[in-house]
């Protein structure tokens, strides 16, 4: 049984302290972290920056499964699901600063450092949560509403002291893939999210707390 997770330590400061080999790389703006098909062999930490998560069908067509801030684990999939490649493409949306540990590291830790373990667990249950947040927002929210979470997820809002947060630059192109609908359709909400003061652009997009008023309207 899992014991309860020390909370006052943060997962991404218990893997800065944790004995786990780790090495420091930096990605520029649109460089790859990983491509789908490349072996999967090394899991990462985001200290600064957003990652985009794509994946290409055998058309050639690509989709954005997720965006990724500073805290969240990129390539760790490769410990939950055991496959030898990646499933997906990463890519850094801005400079980004990773934390980059070699697969068998992480499992060695799983087994080894108990309180890593757990809030890793922890964490992957927190990511599954959400994937199912997703899919359940796809099937029965508007567009209006999809939109709208997103941006507060960008935003991190609910995280203590993020009220109001400059989120990076993001296209339109990319928030559509994202939501699952049509740039024509982002562009329309976005207005009206700026019209009605719910965002705001000066020096990046300011995403502000009265924008939950359009997830939580029925």
């Amino acid at each position: 049984m899992l014991r309860p997770v020390k909370s006052a330590v943060p997962l991404a400061k218990r893997v800065k302290s944790s004995a786990i080999a780790k090495t420091t790389v930096q990605f520029a703006k649109s460089e790859k972290i990983f491509n789908q098909g490349q072996p999967a062999d090394t899991v990462s930490l985001i200290q600064v920056g957003t990652v985009k998560i794509t994946v290409i069908n055998k058309q050639g067509k690509e989709a954005v499964l997720a965006l990724l801030a500073a805290g969240d684990f990129v390539g760790e999939a490769c410990i939950s699901n055991g496959s030898p490649v990646r499933m997906t493409t990463a890519s850094a949306m801005e400079p980004v600063t990773l934390l980059v540990m070699k697969k068998q590291e992480v499992i060695r830790a799983l087994h080894e450092e108990q309180d890593f373990a757990d809030q890793f667990i922890a964490y992957m249950l927190k990511r599954n949560t959400r994937v199912e947040s997703d899919l359940v927002d796809q099937l029965f929210n508007s567009t209006e509403k999809r939109l709208a979470r997103a941006l507060l997820l960008l935003a991190q809002y609910g995280k203590e002291g993020r009220p109001e947060t400059v989120i990076s630059d993001i296209s339109q192109e990319t928030l559509a893939s994202l939501v699952g609908t049509t740039r024509s359709r982002i562009n329309f909400f976005m207005n009206k999210f700026r019209k009605m003061g719910f965002i705001h652009y000066n020096g990046g997009m300011q995403i502000h707390s009265s924008l939950l008023n359009v997830v939580l309207h029925d």
